[in-house]
């Protein structure tokens, strides 16, 4: 990329995070006073962005395994890439679900009181372990390149912990523990996603949460965000951009990409148009609130018109101009935030017995919600940290270089 390019990202994601910066501060000392949920509607914008954070993590992560436990040496130059997305994905989820708590200073509990009958508690030792993951693969992929480094940069010495053979046979055994952890982190981020998922299905009174299919579809929606937003990256970083190599890459991503698209629309109208026939009050009642309620637009317009229709057009008659896919997966990653919303609030502003809204009334006590001025900043922080931190990560990490070659 060029440095005229990266100047610009630096100042608007340091713009951003400066901006974000006020909603940071009003959470921390106002709480949740200036949030626009309530009792009824307790969750909101910052449960959305986590799962939608979370989702882009798990989803490069798994897309990282094509290259580390699969071996397709086509993709090979976006490993590294991938994980790394996977880490600043998940740290600003980490972010946004710690200050949504109400007492975040009590999430310690979490892992040492663990209430193993709980999904919630399961959830704190799967995050761990897929955190411990993640930089372990990481560091082991950049291993060699960071030895090979180390003799100009204090800080790839520092980081190579005085690991620092490149020969064919210490490249060998990176690549076996990479497949090994990569195997491992297989079924670890299926579970601690479709965990996430799970959180949501289990929950009988909202009938549009509870089903078994809701992991599977936290699941399918994470590869689409992630590997939509891993090929954007691959194609705008890439150092041999424009090359046939390069456009071979990213046209492979982007037929990917377009499998998961058509996959998770598939499972989508399953699961309304079920939902719509049976015609179970509360059920349907929610999917209406998707599909013609106050905020319809998110559904039809930024989701299925920029989402999905104009997404799939560009990725069927792209002529193999890694451009076009590239603005593609830029719009499927960044509009499948609405789809994160449609899960969390209809089933939310629906009310759980008729009458409910009229019967009781004061301040947090509506069925009506959309994020406040202190949400959407807070969300800006955090979407901007990642940004920042990935930013630093390209700019000190060996994350491009060609892999060191093993026999």
């Amino acid at each position: 990329m060029k440095k005229q390019t990266m100047a610009i990202l630096w100042i608007l994601s340091i713009v951003a995070f400066i901006v974000g910066c006020y909603g940071l501060w009003d959470r921390l000392a106002n709480g949740h006073l200036d949030a626009a949920y309530g009792s009824y509607v307790p969750w909101g914008l910052w449960v959305a962005e986590y799962i939608y954070f979370i989702g882009l993590s798990a989803g490069a992560f798994l897309l990282s395994t094509l290259v580390y436990v699969f071996n397709i040496r086509q993709l090979e130059k976006v490993g590294k890439l991938a994980l790394l997305t996977a880490i600043v994905t998940l740290f600003a989820a980490m972010f946004l679900i710690f200050l949504d708590l109400g007492h975040p200073e009590r999430a310690w509990k979490l892992a040492f009181n663990t209430n193993f009958t709980s999904i919630m508690g399961w959830m704190i030792w799967l995050y761990g372990a897929y955190f411990i993951l993640l930089l372990a693969e990481f560091w082991f992929a950049l291993r060699g390149d960071l030895a090979a480094w180390s003799s100009h940069s204090a800080l790839a010495r520092f980081l190579t912990f005085g690991r620092r053979d490149v020969s064919t046979t210490a490249l060998a055994g990176d690549r076996r523990v990479l497949r090994i952890l990569g195997s491992i982190g297989v079924p670890l981020a299926i579970a601690f996603h479709g965990g996430v998922g799970a959180l949501f299905g289990v929950i009988s009174s909202r009938p549009f949460w509870n089903s078994g299919l809701t992991p599977i579809v936290f699941l399918v929606g994470a590869l689409l965000s992630g590997g939509a937003l891993l090929t954007f990256l691959s194609a705008v970083f890439s150092p041999n951009k424009g090359t046939e190599e390069h456009r071979e890459m990213i046209w492979l991503l982007g037929k990917i990409t377009l499998g998961l698209l058509a996959l998770d629309f598939l499972l989508e109208w399953a699961d309304y148009s079920i939902g719509y026939y049976a015609s179970i009050p509360d059920h349907i009642n929610a999917i209406k609130a998707v599909l013609f309620g106050p905020y319809w637009w998110v559904y039809w317009i930024v989701h299925l018109g920029i989402g999905v229709v104009i997404p799939a057009i560009l990725l069927i008659f792209n002529r193999r101009s890694w451009q076009l896919v590239a603005a593609a997966t830029l719009l499927i990653a960044v509009t499948f935030l609405s789809v994160r919303l449609n899960i969390v609030l209809p089933a939310l502003v629906t009310p759980e017995m008729q009458g409910l809204a009229q019967a009781y009334t004061g301040p947090g006590l509506t069925f009506t919600y959309f994020p406040s001025l202190t949400e959407w900043l807070l969300g800006l922080w955090a979407a901007a940290l990642a940004v920042l931190v990935f930013l630093i990560g390209m700019q000190w990490l060996p994350i491009l270089n060609p892999p060191k070659e093993v026999a």
